[in-house]
Formats: C-alpha cells, sequence, structure tokens
C-alpha cells in the first residue's frame, strides 16, 4: 500500500506553501488508495515548540485534513539516529569536524582573495573546507576529550567510492503520479555534509532518511526545493541499507514578492489568514487546488 506523509518542522507558522504541500500528500494519498502519516520535525529542540506543534495541529484540522496516529516526532527518536550514526562512524565515512562558522567564513575569504574560486552546494553555500579530515585519529580523541565543539560530517568522497554503481532516484514528472523519471545522483555536489551534531545525534539529512525508511514511507512528496538535496539522501540510504521511496518534488508558491514563501511571512501564514475570515475553501483555491 502506498505511503505519503507531510512533514513539517514545529519552528514557526504554517504557511500558504505548507497547505499545498499537506492538501497534495492528501490528495494523491487517497488517489492511490494509500495511507496518510503526519511527521513532526523537531530535531531543532531550541527551535522547536509545543506551541508551535500545536499550531499545526490545528491548521491541519482546520483545512479538514486527517492522518493516522500516533505522530511520530523526531524528538522522541534521538537513539534510533544514533545507533546509525554509529554504523557510519564505525565504517569510518564520517569524521569530526572541528572549524567554527567564523573560521570557515575566514578561510573560504582568504582562499578567494587569493583567486581560487570556492565551491558551493546547490543552495549557494560554501562547501565545507575539511581540513579535519588530516587530522590523526589521537589528535581527533584529544580535541573531542577537551569539550572542543564538533559536528559529524560525512566523508562524501570515500562514501561515494563504495559506491559499485552511480546512484539515482525515481522522479514523478507531475501531480498524476502516472509518469516517472530516473534522475541521476549527485551528493558530490554538497560537499561534506553535516549527519550529526556533538550534543544532538542527527541531521536533517539522516532523520528524513530514517524516518522514511522506518515508517514505511514509499512516496515522498514535497517542494521543489529539495530537489537537489535528494540526491546526498539518496547516498545515505545506500551506506545504512535502507529503502528508496519514489519522489515527487512539486512546485512552491511564491510570496508576495514572488519568492519563496517563508515562516517569517505573516501575511501567508495559516493561523493569520483564518483569523482574518479566510476559508479553508479559499485556501484551497489560492494554492490551486
Amino acid at each position: 500500500m502506498p505511503v505519503f506523509r507531510f512533514a513539517p518542522s514545529s519552528n514557526g507558522e504554517l504557511h500558504l506553501g505548507h497547505a499545498y504541500s499537506a492538501l497534495l500528500n492528501a490528495k494523491l494519498a487517497k488517489a492511490q488508495s494509500g495511507r496518510l502519516l503526519l511527521r513532526i520535525e523537531d530535531i531543532d529542540t531550541t527551535r522547536c515548540t509545543p506551541e508551535f506543534e500545536a499550531s499545526i495541529f490545528r491548521d491541519l484540522s482546520w483545512l479538514g485534513l486527517k492522518w493516522e496516529e500516533p505522530v511520530r516526532r523526531q524528538s522522541e527518536h534521538f537513539a534510533e539516529y544514533d545507533a546509525l550514526l554509529q554504523r557510519l562512524i564505525r565504517e569510518e565515512l564520517v569524521y569530526p569536524a572541528f572549524m567554527s562558522r567564523g573560521e570557515i567564513r575566514a578561510y573560504i575569504a582568504d582562499s578567494e582573495k587569493r583567486g581560487r574560486d570556492w565551491p558551493r552546494d546547490p543552495d549557494g553555500a560554501p562547501l565545507y573546507p575539511a581540513l579535519d579530515k588530516a587530522l590523526s585519529p589521537s589528535e581527533r580523541r584529544r580535541r573531542i576529550d577537551d569539550g572542543a565543539p564538533f559536528a559529524w560530517r560525512l566523508d562524501t568522497d570515500a562514501a561515494i567510492a563504495r559506491l559499485a554503481e552511480p546512484l539515482s532516484w525515481t522522479e514523478f514528472a507531475d501531480e498524476t503520479l502516472s509518469a516517472a523519471n530516473e534522475i541521476e545522483a549527485r551528493p558530490q555536489d554538497w560537499g561534506d555534509v553535516i549527519v550529526a551534531r556533538k550534543e544532538i545525534p542527527t541531521s536533517y539529512h539522516l532523520s528524513v532518511v530514517a524516518d522514511d525508511a522506518l515508517q514505511g514511507v514509499t512516496h515522498v512528496v514535497r517542494g521543489r526545493d529539495l530537489y537537489a538535496a535528494t540526491g546526498i539522501q539518496r547516498l545515505l540510504q545506500h551506506l545504512l541499507g535502507l529503502p528508496a521511496p519514489v519522489y515527487f518534488h512539486h512546485r512552491l508558491i511564491p510570496g508576495p514578492d514572488g519568492r519563496k514563501l517563508s515562516k517569517s511571512l505573516g501575511d501567508t501564514g495559516l493561523a493569520t489568514l483564518r483569523e482574518n475570515g479566510t476559508t479553508p475553501a479559499e485556501v484551497r483555491r489560492l494554492v490551486g487546488f
């Protein structure tokens, strides 16, 4: 049976873009005689709050959506993510990265001053310099024992070297889910991404592939802004022996200025729209249903 999921983060109010994604997942689950799951992605324990989580339930219920219980909250499953992280550590596919954001910026700025164009990921962020990979095991241990802040980063080159053949994923062409193409996965475009932090044994990339596998998700329907990220997630699925769902990356709902919607744009927030008298039917029309 097809299994779809809507997986918002409880770090702000839902907006029209979230409404479109949730409604589309519900529509496709119904059309495929499948299941619809709701997952709260709250690994960022400093920004995610019970109040924002409650607003997610309130907004989705107002839209008339129903989902299976119980709802999975990522913050309740850190032990499961840590088990996967330990596998990557044992297989020497991750390394502790100690450079701070300031050190990263300074290193890259210095390189660019000397005429080197620093590579950037598909989102436009500079790739991690990865100087830490040259540290000896004893030096890494010394720094960790001394309490130095660090993040676990994927050694992407080492991971790709283990592939017997190129990775790809199945991408549906449109909302009918009737035709699909195989898309080349390009994890190398992301460099050495963070898979966990010192204080939190996971990251978005690690937790999302773990959750989709553990929940039996077969169809990942999400925004086009996550299209390129599928490459690094396919690599993690392969390394951890996790099944790969099929994907559809849907169009984004633009804000008043034509840019991607943000949770900081209150005028497109569902709570604000509801308080101003907008009906669920009008929200559906606003997002194209």
